[in-house]
Parts: C-alpha cells; structure tokens; sequence
C-alpha cells in the first residue's frame, strides 16, 4: 500500500453567517483554546478556527444553517469531571451519559452555542 493515514488534521463545525464573536466567547473564552489564523485565501469565507490538543477545529458560516444534532466530534478530556464541574458553574447545559464500565469511558454531551452537538469523553 502506498499511502497512509495519520488520523484526523481537523473537524469542521458550521455556524451562522456572523457567529465568529460568540464563538470565540465559547471556544475561546470558556473552554480556553487558542484561537488560530486562518489561511489569507480563505478569510473572505468568514468562519474562525481553534486549536484543540494536536487538533483544530473549524467553525465554518454555512448558509441556510442547521445544527448537526446527532453527528458530533468528541474530544478527549483530562480530568472530565473538573470540566463538568466548571461547565456547570458557568450556567452550561451539560447532558449527562452514565459511565459505561464495558466502553471504559466517561462523557457527556453539550450544544455549542449554534446547536451543534460535542461530546467530551475520558478513558478510564
């Protein structure tokens, strides 16, 4: 086999036309990610992007959007329970999912602020 995957460069969220400033309020300053430059060639598109660990994710404008309620990235999180506890204390709508001792993980859900679901997950 000549080529070769990696894993994934990065997850591509939409969002509505103008939603780069509440954006960066929740993937900025709440959950505390580094916002990054996009491309010069792509500015003109709108949308923002944002580190996550080794990965980025894009907030892309789509037009006539619709929030992805089902399909969702998750990320993977130390101390899941402290960023739970945090979440919480900001007045976040946290979704709860019981642990799962044959999956060997701990999550929950949450919406951004446009409605796309993102999980947030442990390995126990």
């Amino acid at each position: 086999m000549a080529y070769k995957f990696f894993g994934v460069d990065h997850v591509q969220l939409a969002g509505p036309q103008g939603c780069e400033a509440e954006a960066r309020k929740f993937f900025v300053d709440l959950l505390g990610w580094e916002e990054i430059p996009k491309p010069e060639p792509l500015r003109q598109r709108g949308g923002v992007w944002f580190q996550c660990g080794a990965h980025q994710v894009h907030i892309g404008i789509q037009k006539d959007f619709i929030p992805a309620t089902k399909a969702h990235p998750a990320f993977h999180v130390e101390n899941i329970s402290e960023l739970r506890d945090y979440l919480l204390q900001k007045n976040v709508n946290v979704m709860n999912d019981d642990v799962r001792a044959d999956e060997g993980v701990k999550r929950f859900y949450l919406n951004d602020p446009f409605g796309n679901r993102l999980e947030f997950v442990e390995r126990l």
